[in-house]
């Protein structure tokens, strides 16, 4: 406990009895009895022969139960094991080579660690890091090429995280990077650590094709991503019909059946090969394992399909449409549930357009806004 704060009260024999407090503040000085812990106790390495010097090896973690003017900075120093000079300690922890290592003349060094506080006077404590010298990369990294489609609300696009890269390496101990290039990254980031593909605001309508690579270190291999951008109009919405879907997952959805849906969709419902069909979103419905999958049609010589041409073509073409997935409705009027007896069912749907949905999968990404329905009974 570093301090205290007590209340003390006099008080006097009068009668009446008078009394005043005061607040008495204590503080508790830190002795510097807590010498600095590793985590873990100790450490194993490796390090690829041939890798340049400065290489990042190891970063030691060290913490300190005493107050802070007792505990960090810590100066860290190589007791044994360095004689050669083989490796160099920053004053931050991170061991790095200072040699370019080849596996032929060592393979394995073991070093004692000091760690030592800035107490008075100083703890110290030791740990020990076994660093094994391994064979360069032999493999090159593999990847998988990765499609992103996006839906926004005309000019309204929030940004955030649209997909990630799927990339592998046979060589077990490879640590691999992301890189995009610079002209680029206006529009787009690639986190260089885990290969997640963020968009920054304001895309336009249109396709981007990303100059993104994979390196392991030694090997450098380029990857395909192309980024669809579709902008939705109002008019979409109003005339907006929706499939529902039995026992299925977006990201299952979006990596198995979208593309074969797709294409069997518009041979069911276009009436001519210049119509354009749009999904505008899926959403999955909530308390139970079925998906919404909202789409429009729009004929090629402008306008849009009323929905209800466009459920009567789903209706006659529905069996051929199971063959790709299972479907449990198709909303015709979306009012489920609301028993409007003689009045007329009326809905709406409105896009939130800053609260994306990412369906990712290794291959496709889907990016689409959230949508709300609501309904109600007209005179």
């Amino acid at each position: 406990i570093s301090g205290y704060s007590l209340v003390i009260q006099a008080r006097d024999s009068g009668i009446p009895p008078l009394s005043s407090s005061v607040t008495v503040n204590v503080d508790i000085s830190d002795v510097n009895d807590n010498s600095p812990v590793f985590t873990p106790a100790n450490y194993t390495a490796v390090i690829q022969e041939n890798k340049p010097v400065g290489t990042s090896i190891l970063q030691l973690v060290v913490t300190d139960k005493d107050s802070f003017h007792n505990g960090p900075p810590f100066t860290f120093t190589i007791l044994t094991g360095n004689e050669e000079e083989e490796f160099t300690l920053d004053p931050h922890g991170v061991l790095r080579s200072a040699v370019i290592f080849k596996n032929m003349v060592a393979t394995e060094y073991v070093l004692c660690v000091q760690a030592k506080d800035s107490g008075k006077p100083q703890q110290v404590s030791h740990t020990y890091v076994q660093v094994r010298v391994i064979e360069e990369s032999i493999h090159k990294p593999t990847a998988i090429p990765l499609e992103i489609f996006i839906v926004t609300m005309e000019d309204d696009f929030p940004g955030g995280v649209i997909g990630k890269i799927h990339a592998t390496d046979q060589d077990v101990y490879d640590v691999l990077t992301y890189t995009l290039k610079s002209e680029q990254k206006s529009l787009f980031k690639v986190n260089s650590h885990d290969g997640k593909i963020i968009a920054l605001g304001g895309l336009d309508n249109g396709k981007y094709v990303l100059n993104v690579s994979v390196s392991d270190g030694r090997f450098q291999v380029p990857i395909d991503v192309v980024v669809h951008v579709e902008q939705l109009l109002q008019e979409m919405l109003q005339n907006a019909v929706t499939i529902r879907f039995e026992s299925v997952s977006p990201e299952d959805f979006v990596g198995l059946h979208m593309h074969g849906f797709r294409r069997t969709l518009r041979n069911a419902v276009l009436s001519q090969k210049q119509d354009s069909l749009h999904i505008i979103s899926i959403q999955p419905v909530a308390g139970s394992n079925q998906l919404d999958m909202l789409f429009a049609v729009q004929m090629h010589n402008s306008g849009f399909y009323k929905p209800a041409y466009l459920i009567q073509k789903l209706t006659n073409a529905r069996r051929h449409l199971e063959n790709v997935i299972r479907i449990s409705a198709i909303l015709e009027k979306n009012c489920s549930g609301l028993d409007c007896q003689e009045q007329h069912c009326e809905q709406s749907l409105s896009i939130d357009s800053h609260s994306l949905m990412t369906y990712s999968t290794a291959r496709i990404s889907f990016v689409c806004p959230r949508f709300y329905r609501n309904v109600r009974c007209m005179c």
